[in-house]
């Protein structure tokens, strides 16, 4: 491994386990969902943008398996 992997870049480091578990993808979605709605009424477009972004990634992650498998 190269000196400047950093921590948790290792075989033991983050994303060792798997990932992120269903229930986690599934709140985070819902979560990020429900922000975007909260923003997009108060007419904050931007931000509310960002929150459909995260909503998008966690859907793609929890429904179409984006990150799984072996690199």
């Amino acid at each position: 491994m190269a000196r400047w992997a950093g921590w948790g870049a290792g075989p033991a480091g983050a994303g060792a386990t798997g990932g992120p578990s269903r229930i986690f993808l599934g709140v985070a979605l819902a979560g990020s969902a429900v922000v975007a709605g909260v923003l997009g009424a108060q007419g904050r477009w931007p931000a509310a943008g960002v929150a459909a972004c995260a909503a998008g990634y966690f859907a793609l992650r929890l429904f179409a398996g984006l990150g799984k498998g072996e690199r």
